[in-house]
């Protein structure tokens, strides 16, 4: 641990990385502190920003180039030279070599190459973080890819992983950072990284994209070779596209791009809305164009690694409040996070609402084309934190998903209108939910278990009037019991006060002599006292 520690430390002071810092944005103590440390003695040399930062990721390991990758997509929030650099980072990772990897192949599937392949390429098409891709031939003639898990991977994830977590717990110590929940960000994280390093689960995901999509204009998934897949080895179908981010080359096809960035759109709102289920890594480095049809896109995906999902009333809270946005109701924006229990309880919504309206407007003013969903979500997770919202661990995948997809539609087509785009789709589902299909659409799908429980209808319906009857009699027995406890209450009462009223009877008998020549020499007033007393005494 400590030697991984000392490894990023000595990583980010050979690419002196603390120049990339925005020092006129730190806290003067800060600033201070840069300004005296001993890293402004490292020389930066030749390389420029972006080469220096996308070295130090592809050094430091898988993680690392997982958070390269991310910021390659927003190339709106990054300069244009850095995002260049970052871009390598999608499928130009450095490679293993390529004995390594048959021998990965050959003991996964305990065949020699020569068996599992007609041809088997030594030099990989693609290497990234976790894997690289090599091309190869079955026997049967079809062209595949075979993927491959970079031997000892593993270890390296679990040594950054460990520093991440000690880096989430410090942060939970922060009252200001706790909201974010970082040690539940970094559980999730780790829970989605290390199913990337089975390509079984790969496998499955990849397989039920595909059924989601079949026959589908919009996206097409490469089958799966299950006889040749492993945990550590995936064959599938060869493509043969254009990458996502190759515009020179989509422009000299004739690719609509416009309409090529608005179906990506349309696909992460499908996914998300009417399957439940999106690829949750959908860098350019993953995406390809069909060369059939330009003027009618169609999307490749690959590496279905990381997918996600979200709860029915996940997606609905989702949905709702996608539509108030769309609508600039902030009153509904805050009374959604409010019963949601994205914020505590306790939030009065005018408050907030007024709070999320002087974020959103000043954007919201601006012509759709110009607004960015980053921008927005930004500006309300900084006026949340007055309120104590706390991040959504199974938001954030989603979250990252829509950021890649914006960046990457402003990438094919700089005028695409996010929100418009999506605004249609999320008000035809939301109609299809709550209307009459909406309601077909439950019944279809539990009608097996009614079905089953239908005959047995009867039966529960006898044994809940049954068990409905036996709470009457108890409840009966109950009050019956009640009303003689109640009964002998009173009775024990009136003995206590007739035994009383006795005990008094007694005394003033046993007391009269010396109680008449007591009162033969007292007022009048003080005798009325004495009397009113007894008969308080006896009342009582």
């Amino acid at each position: 641990m400590l030697l991984r520690l000392l490894r990023i430390l000595w990583v980010i002071t050979r690419y002196r990385l603390d120049t990339l810092l925005p020092f006129e944005r730190l806290p003067w103590p800060l600033r201070t502190l840069f300004r005296l440390s001993p890293l402004r003695l490292v020389p930066i040399g030749e390389r420029s920003r972006g080469e220096r930062l996308r070295l130090a990721l592809e050094s430091l390991g898988p993680i690392f180039i997982k958070f390269g990758q991310v910021l390659s997509t927003r190339r709106d929030l990054l300069p244009e030279d850095v995002a260049d650099e970052l871009k390598r980072l999608q499928d130009q990772v450095p490679p293993f070599p390529g004995q390594q990897a048959r021998e990965v192949v050959e003991a996964e599937l305990g065949l020699s190459v020569t068996e599992a392949f007609a041809r088997f390429d030594t030099e990989p098409l693609a290497s990234a973080s976790i894997a690289q891709v090599h091309g190869a031939r079955l026997h049967g003639g079809e062209e595949v890819v075979v993927k491959i898990i970079r031997p000892g991977i593993e270890r390296v994830m679990r040594q950054d992983m460990a520093l991440l977590y000690r880096f989430a717990r410090l942060l939970s110590l922060v009252p200001e950072a706790r909201r974010l929940r970082p040690v539940e960000v970094v559980r999730d994280y780790e829970t989605t990284l290390f199913d990337e390093l089975d390509l079984h689960k790969e496998a499955a995901n990849t397989s039920q994209l595909k059924r989601n999509f079949k026959d589908s204009p919009l996206l097409y998934v490469p089958a799966i070779h299950w006889e040749l897949t492993r945990q550590r080895v995936m064959v599938q179908e060869r493509i043969y596209g254009v990458p996502v981010a190759d515009i020179d080359a989509l422009e000299a096809q004739g690719t609509d791009l416009r309409k090529l960035a608005e179906r990506g759109v349309e696909i992460f709102f499908t996914q998300v809305f009417r399957d439940n289920f999106f690829h949750a890594d959908m860098h350019p480095g993953n995406i390809f164009v069909s060369r059939k049809h330009p003027h009618d896109p169609q999307y490749i995906a690959i590496d279905c690694g990381i997918v996600g999902s979200l709860t029915r009333e996940d997606q609905d809270y989702l949905a709702r409040n996608l539509l108030a946005f769309f609508h600039q109701d902030y009153y509904e924006v805050a009374a959604l996070h409010i019963e949601s229990g994205w914020v505590g309880e306790h939030t009065r919504a005018n408050e907030f609402a007024a709070a999320i309206r002087t974020v959103c407007e000043p954007i919201l003013e601006k012509p759709l084309k110009d607004i960015s969903f980053g921008q927005v979500l930004l500006g309300l997770f900084q006026t949340a934190r007055r309120f104590d919202m706390e991040v959504q661990p199974q938001l954030v995948l989603l979250q990252k998903t829509l950021l890649n997809i914006e960046g990457l539609g402003r990438q094919l087509y700089p005028e695409l209108d996010l929100w418009q785009t999506a605004k249609p789709y999320l008000e035809r589902w939301m109609q299809e939910r709550a209307g009459v299909k909406g309601l077909w659409a439950s019944l279809k799908r539990h009608a097996p278990e009614l079905s089953h429980q239908l005959p047995e209808l009867p039966t529960l319906a006898h044994q809940a009037l049954a068990q409905a009857e036996l709470e009457n009699r108890q409840r009966r027995r109950q009050g019956e019991a009640l009303g003689g406890i109640q009964y002998q209450l009173e009775r024990q009462g009136r003995r206590h006060r007739r035994l009383r009223l006795g005990l008094l009877l007694v005394a003033l008998a046993m007391a009269w002599q010396p109680l008449v020549e007591w009162a033969d020499g007292q007022p009048w007033p003080a005798l009325v006292a004495t009397a009113i007393g007894l008969v308080l005494l006896a009342w009582y």
